[in-house]
Parts: structure tokens; C-alpha cells; sequence
């Protein structure tokens, strides 16, 4: 999880991937592609967690939901907006994959963001694909790379400049660039100072050969 190297230093947020929600001991639990909650414990045992219960959670609520458009339709753009809008999950954001390609939904954008503002869901405006989110302190938005040896498009999450956050492959790949790059430098250095050192002999032996001293030069 890219969240797990952004937020490295902190234990007050989790975010699940296909988990059920429940908020209700008397309702079916929820079970979005992903959800973020902020100002819960990230580690919580060896066994972690096995599903999110609001009531166990102090009743925080995730802060983001995330669903993503498969080939098989689930009523995300009608029936889980309203729920997840009932419910009150701050941010409901929607992955269309197919957007501008096929399907019954090819005309509806990519990346869809709705902030819940006065009890309703508004659709928030992106900015060269990403979407800034103040109270979580990230961008979210996609782009095309590699991950796990896959090359395709991803969600990333972005700082307010909109520079996207490396992964871990990247950053290790990053680092050795780097570490080769010093060891090109240092290479560099050393034949420099041999041939230096090579060139002052050949100097000396001249200066010999014409009688002179070079100690004394």
C-alpha cells in the first residue's frame, strides 16, 4: 500500500481493500473496492482486521470510499452513491477504467470524486487527473506506470503540487540510479587522479633527462 510509505510515521489511519463496513448491527455491511479512515489505529493486533465495525472503531467513519467500474456493473453511479451519501462517507470516488472506450458508461469520466457538501454528494472538478483532498491532505488521480512488473494505469496518490508519490519499486530503483551514479563519479574521480599522477611522473623523467631536479623545481 502507497499509503504505508506516505504516511510511515503515523498509526492513526487504515485503509482496507475489498472489506466489509458494517455501521449497523441490524443492516448488511458495505463492502466497497476501498475505504480510508483517518483517526483510527493502523496496527490493531497480529490478527488485524478481519472486517471494519463502526461501533468497534470508536463510530469513526472512512473518510474516502472507493469503488471501482468492472465489466460487471454494481450500481455505482445510482444505488451506492445514495448509500454511501445516506451514510455520510465524505468522499465517494469512482474508477471508470472504460471511460471513452466501451460500455454503458464510456462517456462518463474517468475519475469521479464527490465530496458530500450540505448532505449531498457534489462532483468535484480535477486538475490534469488528479483531485485534491484537504482533509486528508493528498491528491488522488492516474496516470500510466509500472507497478509489480505490470505496465498500465494505476491510481496514485499526489502531494498539493501534484508531484506523485514513488512507490517502493521506484524508490529502489531511484536509489541504485543514485548509488551507480556515485560510483560513476568516484570511478571518474580515480582515473582522473591516476592519470594526474602518471602525467606529474612523465613530467619528472623529462625534467631528469634535461638535467634538472624536479625536487628542486
Amino acid at each position: 500500500n502507497l499509503l504505508a510509505l506516505i504516511w510511515s510515521g503515523r498509526d492513526d489511519w487504515y485503509f482496507g481493500v475489498d472489506m466489509a463496513v458494517y455501521y449497523n448491527p441490524d443492516e448488511s455491511a458495505f463492502v466497497p473496492d476501498g475505504f480510508l479512515a483517518v483517526g483510527v489505529n493502523h496496527d490493531t493486533g497480529e490478527k488485524g482486521r478481519l472486517s471494519y465495525v463502526l461501533w468497534g472503531e470508536k463510530y469513526i467513519l472512512p473518510i474516502l470510499f472507493l469503488e471501482v467500474i468492472s465489466e460487471k456493473y454494481n450500481s455505482e453511479y445510482e444505488e451506492k452513491i445514495l448509500n454511501y451519501q445516506s451514510l455520510g462517507i465524505l468522499y465517494y470516488v469512482i474508477y471508470n477504467p472504460f471511460s471513452g472506450r466501451r460500455g454503458r458508461f464510456k462517456n462518463r469520466q474517468r475519475l469521479e470524486v464527490y465530496k458530500l457538501i450540505s448532505g449531498k454528494y457534489q462532483l468535484l472538478e480535477s486538475e490534469n487527473n488528479r483531485v485534491w483532498l484537504p482533509e486528508i491532505g493528498l491528491a488522488l488521480g492516474y496516470e500510466k506506470g509500472e507497478h509489480i512488473a505490470w505496465y498500465r494505469e494505476w491510481l496514485y496518490w499526489y502531494d498539493q503540487s501534484g508531484n506523485r508519490y514513488l512507490t517502493a519499486e521506484e524508490r529502489a530503483m531511484n536509489a541504485e540510479a543514485i548509488a551507480a551514479q556515485e560510483r560513476q563519479i568516484a570511478n571518474q574521480e580515480r582515473l582522473a587522479k591516476q592519470e594526474a599522477e602518471q602525467k606529474a611522473i612523465r613530467l619528472a623523467e623529462r625534467l631528469r633527462g634535461l638535467g634538472i631536479n624536479p625536487d628542486e623545481v
